[in-house]
């Protein structure tokens, strides 16, 4: 039985396929839990990647440090705060890159939606 889920546009959901996309890129990011593993991916970016087995997709978005890219090459976004906090990002930084505001935009955004 196949299940068919509803389509977002603009939005990549984290489903078994994607899951299985990014398995080698949220090992990575999990491995960040550790203080040695996130000084190990900043002295050497390329190694590190290669050591978990990257993809193309997956190491050209960990180069320009672009949440949305890293998304759509499975990343799973709970994974992707590890990887973010190593530049200290929070996730504020990642919801303003998935809106395209700035941060001060995406704040303002949030304060007022909680005004209302």
């Amino acid at each position: 039985m196949t299940i068919s889920l509803p389509q977002i546009p603009g939005t990549t959901l984290f489903d078994s396929e994607q899951a299985r996309k990014g398995y080698a890129l949220n090992k990575m990011c999990f491995s960040f839990n550790d203080e040695a593993n996130r000084e190990a991916f900043l002295a050497d970016e390329e190694a590190y990647m290669k050591k978990f087995g990257l993809n193309e997709q997956q190491a050209a978005a960990i180069r320009a440090r672009n949440v949305l890219q890293l998304i759509e090459a499975g990343g799973n976004v709970y994974y992707l705060a590890k990887f973010a906090g190593i530049f200290k990002l929070d996730m504020q930084d990642i919801g303003a890159q998935q809106t395209g505001m700035t941060k001060d935009e995406f704040k303002a955004m949030l304060v007022a939606a909680n005004n209302q």
